[in-house]
């Protein structure tokens, strides 16, 4: 990001359809505030990354989780998934939602060090 730029960095940790929506809404308003966003799946978050996990997940009024991921990486926001939580997930080889980008735990900690904030989910 750059350095005059301040950016939340969002993290989610659960496959919990109830727990999909705020960091993909908080990232995507940051954005629309002219701040930096990024988004960091890790554990079992991973499954809903899967292609046909995140159209199942609807609540309420809200779009489908497919569609905030969509959405989430049209405004330009990187989404980025666990190398090593993939690997405890005992997966090889998978295929994930097209425009998520797979990067190693150091990333995370190198993330949170620059980052103006951070938010757990």
């Amino acid at each position: 990001m750059s350095e005059d730029k301040k950016w939340i960095l969002y993290v989610q940790t659960s496959d919990a359809p109830e727990r999909q929506y705020s960091p993909l809404i908080l990232a995507q308003t940051a954005k629309a505030m002219d701040l930096g966003a990024k988004v960091y799946y890790l554990g079992t978050a991973l499954k809903i990354l899967k292609p046909g996990e995140a159209e199942q997940i609807k609540i309420g009024d809200f779009p489908s989780v497919k569609e905030m991921l969509d959405k989430t990486l049209e405004m330009g926001i990187e989404i980025l998934v666990c190398e090593a939580s993939k690997r405890m997930l005992g997966w090889e080889k998978v295929e994930l939602i097209p425009g998520v980008k797979i990067v190693g735990a150091a990333t995370l900690n190198d993330l949170v060090l620059e980052a103006d904030a951070t938010q757990w989910f």
